[in-house]
């Protein structure tokens, strides 16, 4: 079995790319399983073609025991790029068990002018320069600026719990996301920082160029760092190191 840690663009081409070679040709009884596991965090998630694991493991050791268990020959994690708990309990799982580990990460955003790069969410919310805030960095973070004075804009795809700040205006949506129509979102709500995460990708960068256009600092937190797996940018790559571990 072949287990895919998703919830991305890049994960669920992958499963297709898996999926869809081991049912050609007639040889799908002779290829692995694969099972894409979602974390569950998102109530109408986009699903990968084939089979679909949703929820946690119970931690490294619950980990280690569901790939024992389920005769798991390789693992990829294809999780966000700031997923960072997930990431290190599947490299040390595997490590455990003796199973082969890819990180599949896509690049992160090609830095730009009036970029202010931040270790956290937390530095973030320390030290805004501006009245106006576009956040883009999630529901799980908002709870980091509900002390600060600022106007937000918070932009998530799920309702966000409290706590959070007094004034804010949430925006339920779902990228892709155009340049025209940042622009205009920005315009309209007289934005005056950006603030968001190096998570890459072009479903999100439309609001970078957005801000660029319109001379709007941006706030951009760091990737956390990753554990000393092997590592691809891309779908190809993950697909070729799956051949060469004989998964």
């Amino acid at each position: 079995m072949i287990l895919i840690l998703g919830g991305t663009g890049e994960a669920r081409e992958l499963a297709r790319r898996v999926v869809g070679s081991s049912v050609a040709d007639g040889v799908a009884a002779s290829r692995p399983q694969v099972v894409s596991s979602l974390a569950g965090r998102v109530s109408n998630p986009a699903l990968p073609v084939g089979e679909v694991r949703i929820g946690g493991f119970g931690g490294v050791d619950g980990l280690a025991q569901w790939l024992r268990d389920n005769d798991v020959s390789a693992v990829v994690d294809a999780t966000h790029p700031f997923a960072r708990q997930i990431t290190s309990n599947a490299f040390e799982a595997c490590a455990r068990v003796g199973v082969p580990f890819l990180i599949l990460r896509r690049p992160g955003f090609a830095p730009g002018d009036g970029w202010h790069w931040v270790d956290s969410v937390a530095d973030a919310a320390r030290d805004l320069p501006g009245a106006r805030v576009f956040l883009t960095t999630g529901r799980q973070d908002l709870a980091e600026f509900a002390a600060c004075p600022q106007w937000f804009l918070a932009r998530m795809v799920e309702p966000p719990e409290p706590p959070m700040p007094h004034r804010i205006e949430v925006l339920l949506s779902r990228g892709p996301f155009t340049v025209d129509g940042e622009l205009e979102l920005m315009r309209s709500r007289e934005i005056d920082v950006l603030v968001t995460k190096d998570s890459g990708g072009e479903m999100t960068s439309a609001k970078l160029e957005a801000a660029r256009q319109l001379g709007v600092p941006v706030v951009i937190v760091r990737r956390p760092p990753l554990p000393p797996a092997e590592t691809v940018a891309d779908v190809d790559a993950a697909v070729s190191w799956l051949g060469t571990v004989g998964a």
